[in-house]
């Protein structure tokens, strides 16, 4: 049983032309995710199974929808013991723990609003979020270093948090989430009148991982839901009663497009495995031993995964693979193929979106392009002039939204209108990502606008730099950036961390620029190479190209006279 019928005119196609013209979704007045799906599956498929949760320690745990209902209505009772009521901003910071399912649905059913954020932010990074967001509530879940962080903040912001749950732990000045489950009186009654929420209401807030300045706050309504069945259905390929694996920490936007709404109103079970440190062979492991259907990762992690004797592990079950966050190799493309016989289906979207442009079941695969436009995204390429370039040339990723809303499009940034007007206006909303349109639609990723070097009249993409870099066997990362110059306005830069067994030098430079020069348009070669320790990263793990640009165009001080 899935729930597809009851909000798609038409839920099969035969071809991506059909797709794209004949999707259509039904729009109900009002959406609850948590009522309307998941206590639906409670009450008419119970024994329907849910979530599989494992954890490193050899825990492991399987819910139906039944005990999902049971255990979220608890948790709203509990959490409306506190105070928090519609609108209620709530930060989550929950790792991997199963516990993240219950409070997000819980919020839903009260009609708050869900902040997701990751384990590693520090104090100011909890304080910013606090502030902004004007948080009431956080529910964290038991780390030192975390818990610590968000007392600083409150002490610090001396704002509008008021309440701090823990999830297994205790900590003075904590609510203890176990005690409050268990004292939580049932059955949890729905907000009525005024207090329920309707469609329009913000439901989901995300920070963004501000590569470019600082986090920008995206809101999403109790709709978006319903718009992951693009991305569950069409794009991962979920099936019912299948078991889908999205590897992604709960605090990044990654988590609900592949771990809660499209999934489950596909009829597909979620598994998570909750780790500590990444290992490609426990991944393997775990997920062939409980059997996942369908898989969802970013290349970096199919790049670990090639590397071990994936022969070794019972695929049987794995029928369908997708990829995202970044272009694939196809090197990586083809061993993966060779080793499994599953080609890699990549897409494209933000945190502001929706799956926006894939490779979907109907079509064949290029790798390294992100596909072609989803339905309901009238997706144009446009130049600087905000006019819509040729086929071949490079342009902004816009989305034409005069004609009418795309599905899960965001709503804005909050308490941010001048942002929102800067990158939403004339009827486009401009993604700030460049990319071109081959002759058979396909899309290819260029990089963020801020990040295209202009060299000696050439527009150079780094993505497409740092792909052919990653392929040296000396390097483990590497971000490509321009650096002024004068003669030719900007040269390519790469600023290079080396694996283990490398030293630097003139020798090792010359070679990996010869190796870009053999792989891509010689034009495009680093002329500087900066061998460097690590990278600026964001907290989320996205590299800060900014930064760099920043310090290389920052005069060193004079020295001393």
């Amino acid at each position: 049983m899935n729930l597809l019928d009851r909000y798609l005119a038409q839920t099969e196609f035969s071809s991506y032309e059909e797709f794209y013209s004949q999707f259509r979704l039904r729009l109900p007045e009002r959406f609850n995710f948590a009522v309307d799906v998941v206590d639906t599956y409670a009450r008419e498929a119970p024994e329907k199974r849910a979530l599989v949760w494992c954890d490193d320690a050899g825990h492991s745990r399987t819910f139906t929808f039944a005990d999902l209902k049971t255990i979220s209505d608890r948790t709203a009772s509990f959490f409306r013991t506190l105070g928090i009521g519609k609108g209620d901003p709530v930060l989550l910071v929950m790792k991997g723990r199963c516990e993240f399912w219950f409070c997000m649905l819980a919020l839903h059913k009260l009609g708050a609003v869900a902040i997701p954020a990751t384990h590693m932010m520090k104090t100011r990074d909890i304080a910013y979020r606090i502030q902004r967001a004007a948080v009431v509530m956080a529910v964290c879940v038991a780390d030192t270093e975390l818990l610590a962080g968000v007392d600083a903040a409150q002490t610090e912001t001396a704002g509008t948090l008021r309440t701090k749950v823990v999830i297994n732990g205790r900590r003075a000045g904590w609510h203890s989430f176990e005690d409050g489950l268990a004292n939580a009186t049932e059955p949890f009654s729905q907000p009525t009148g005024a207090d329920a929420p309707t469609s329009d209401d913000m439901m989901l807030l995300y920070f963004t991982s501000g590569t470019t300045g600082l986090p920008k706050m995206v809101r999403h309504n109790f709709a978006y839901p319903l718009a992951h069945i693009l991305t569950a259905k069409y794009w991962q390929c979920v099936e019912d009663d299948g078991l889908h694996y999205t590897l992604a920490d709960t605090g990044w936007a990654k988590a609900v497009w592949g771990k809660i709404y499209g999934q489950w109103l596909a009829g597909s079970a979620v598994f998570v495995y909750d780790y500590e440190r990444f290992s490609a062979p426990a991944v393997l492991d775990m997920a062939t031993r409980h059997g996942v259907t369908t898989f969802c990762a970013p290349p970096t992690v199919y790049r670990f995964l090639i590397k071990e004797d994936i022969s070794a592990y019972d695929l049987r079950s794995l029928r369908y693979c997708v990829t995202a966050g970044e272009p694939l190799n196809p090197e990586v493309y083809e061993q993966f193929l060779r080793q499994t016989g599953i080609r890699l289906m990549e897409g494209y979207g933000q945190t502001e979106l929706v799956i926006t442009a894939a490779t979907w079941p109907w079509m064949t695969p290029k790798p390294g392009s992100m596909g072609r436009p989803a339905p309901t995204y009238d997706i144009v390429l446009v130049g600087p002039d905000g006019l819509a370039v040729d086929p071949g040339q490079e342009g902004e990723i816009a989305i034409r939204t005069r004609a009418g809303m795309p599905l899960g499009i965001f709503g804005g940034y909050l308490h941010d209108p001048d942002l929102t007007a800067s990158v939403w206006h004339s009827g486009l909303y401009h993604t700030g990502d460049m990319a071109w349109q081959d002759g058979d639609g396909y899309l290819w990723f260029v990089g963020r606008a801020d990040d295209v070097i202009k060299s000696s009249g050439y527009r150079i993409g780094p993505f497409e730099v740092e792909s052919v870099l990653i392929q040296h066997p000396a390097v483990v990362e590497c971000a490509v950036t321009g650096v002024p110059d004068a003669a030719r306005g900007h040269v390519v830069k790469a600023s290079v961390v080396l694996a283990t067994g490398y030293l630097p030098g003139p020798e090792l430079i010359a070679e990996l620029q010869q190796h870009v020069k053999r792989a891509t348009e010689p034009y495009k070669y680093p002329r500087l190479v900066e061998f460097v320790e690590s990278l600026p990263k964001t907290i989320s793990g996205k590299i800060r190209r900014t930064e760099i640009r920043t310090r290389d165009e920052t005069p060193e001080p004079a020295a001393p006279p």
